[in-house]
């Protein structure tokens, strides 16, 4: 009977292992650039102690050196003043051996991070959340596209998800995820149709249950079960929670929006927590970091 048939799990969507792929090429141009004594360089400012955003700088620092590109580190107090933080970011701009900058967020309540972000060249916004890159985004020109959100479409594609004619349900509008995976997913490139959910949306599951492809961005742990996914869809999980466990040295386990068990009973693909996506943004952001060296020196990407 039916009933008696193992259910069959979701294919593991190995964002790691492709995302070393991706920096094996960056690697690679790197190498090149540097022959003809180009060297992609991004600076990365840290205002404050926060302990996950150290941990953040230290991965994509680690990064950086992995794939023959150099950093500049800005380590800031806690005080910093907005003033300060602007007219280091203004030098930056103006330093013509820095190809990229990125601005560790959150910063502390007394910078404005929409004031930081704007005060960013473009050209130079590897994180992609400037207003002129945002903008070229919606109007589908080329542009430095955010890392999370260009991440998350590169595993369909390697995957050989159909997007094609596919309704895409994200749940979750923030600017840095939300908006624009669905400004990516609905461009002619992909060609879904997207429905963006959030708080405030009624009947969620009624309408997660109708996604060929879920993406979970919402920040809250195992949100998603298996009674809000349609069997055979393809799920992205975006989230990175804390919860608490004992069996851990450190007191806790990472896990992501999705409740992978239960999810992957009923999926078709989906990405694991950690290994999944996380591995994709940094893979991203060493690209941008590459096409934004190149553009500044007048070459094709």
């Amino acid at each position: 009977m039916e009933n008696d048939i193992m259910p069959q799990k979701a294919k593991i969507i190995d964002g790691f292992a492709i995302a070393g792929e991706i920096r094996a090429e960056v690697e690679q141009k790197t190498a090149e650039l540097k022959g003809r004594g180009i060297t992609p360089t991004l600076a990365v400012i840290l205002v404050g102690d926060d302990p996950a955003s150290q941990s953040y700088v230290a991965g994509k620092t680690k990064a950086l050196h992995e794939v023959g590109m150099e950093d500049k580190t800005y380590r800031l107090s806690n005080d910093t003043s907005e003033t300060e933080l602007l007219k280091l970011i203004d030098e930056l701009n103006e330093d013509k051996h820095i190809s990229g900058i990125l601005v560790q967020l959150p910063v502390p309540k007394q910078i404005n991070p929409d004031a930081i972000i704007a005060r960013i060249a473009p050209e130079k916004d590897v994180d992609g959340f400037h207003p002129v890159n945002t903008g070229k985004l919606f109007l589908g020109h080329k542009t430095l596209i955010p890392c999370t959100p260009n991440g998350v479409v590169y595993l369909l594609k390697k995957q050989g998800v159909k997007t094609d004619g596919a309704h895409a349900v994200i749940v979750g509008r923030s600017n840095i995820v939300g908006k624009p995976l669905s400004l990516l997913l609905s461009s002619k490139a992909a060609n879904c149709t997207v429905t963006v959910c959030h708080s405030a949306t009624k009947n969620l599951a009624e309408i997660t249950r109708q996604a060929d492809i879920l993406i979970a961005a919402m920040g809250k742990p195992q949100f998603i079960t298996a009674s809000m996914v349609k069997k055979g869809a393809v799920v992205i999980d975006v989230g990175v929670n804390r919860i608490p466990d004992a069996s851990k040295k450190s007191g806790f386990r990472l896990v992501g929006d999705v409740d992978f068990d239960g999810v992957s009973n009923i999926a078709s693909a989906i990405t694991p927590v950690p290994k999944g996506v996380g591995p994709m943004t940094i893979a991203m952001l060493m690209e941008n970091t590459l096409i934004a060296t190149k553009r500044q020196h007048g070459l094709e990407d």
